[in-house]
């Protein structure tokens, strides 16, 4: 899963950008001033650093210096100073980018996915997708719902994953039991039905116009999802 540390010293704003990023999926460490992110960050080496200026202990410039001492790792500048040269003393000492105070959460969230694309080391499109409020990390083999994590068994995740990885094609039972539970398998092909049944009652509160598990009567099932 995608790591992404959150250095702010205030709770609220902390707690703020914690929630929208796990909503979509990322992990998230926190930490609430400058040496304890430097702690943080050489402790669970994060993919993506969000890093407020004013900290106690340890400005955020300094502790940008010292990542860029060891590390290319994608970090985005938070602050409430609006003056330009704070943006670009940010950009010009290693920062991938800068987002004001106050700021839109979706605004975040769409910085955040842009630098990571443009890292050398991590695309995000290719494993993590959003079909509106679940979200899946293909790489993590995790499911989120509304931001939580949506708990099945080892069986009817790979099922999941396996029709989510092909949306809108549709399988029979037989090729699902040949994909998902393997050619030695001789039991019931019903066992597709009831792992369908259990995925449905998981994802209850994934709205119908975001996608869902259909059934195509005749000729077996398809993770739906409508085409933006």
């Amino acid at each position: 899963m995608i790591k992404i540390l959150v250095a702010e010293d205030e709770l609220a704003i902390s707690k703020v950008l914690s929630a929208y990023l796990q909503r979509e999926g990322f992990e998230v460490i926190t930490a609430f001033d400058g040496n304890n992110a430097l702690e943080q960050f050489f402790n669970h080496s994060p993919h993506l650093v969000l890093l407020d200026i004013m900290m106690p202990g340890m400005d955020g410039w300094s502790v940008l210096g010292k990542i860029r001492e060891k590390s290319a790792c994608p970090v985005i500048m938070l602050t409430a100073l609006g003056d330009i040269d704070y943006k670009l003393k940010g950009l010009n000492a290693g920062a991938d980018d800068y987002i004001s105070k106050p700021f839109i959460g979706d605004e975040v969230i769409a910085r955040v996915n842009a630098v990571l694309r443009r890292s050398a080391n991590i695309y995000i499109d290719e494993h993590i997708k959003q079909y509106g409020s679940l979200t899946i990390n293909f790489n993590a083999h995790a499911i989120f719902l509304h931001g939580t994590e949506v708990g099945l068994t080892p069986r009817d995740l790979s099922l999941l994953l396996f029709l989510a990885e092909r949306p809108n094609r549709t399988f029979t039972r037989d090729q699902l039991i040949e994909h998902v539970w393997g050619m030695d398998y001789d039991g019931s092909d019903r066992a597709v039905d009831l792992a369908v049944k259990r995925i449905r009652q998981a994802l209850t509160d994934w709205p119908e116009t975001d996608g869902e598990i259909r059934t195509l009567r005749g000729m077996g099932y398809q993770f739906h999802v409508f085409e933006k």
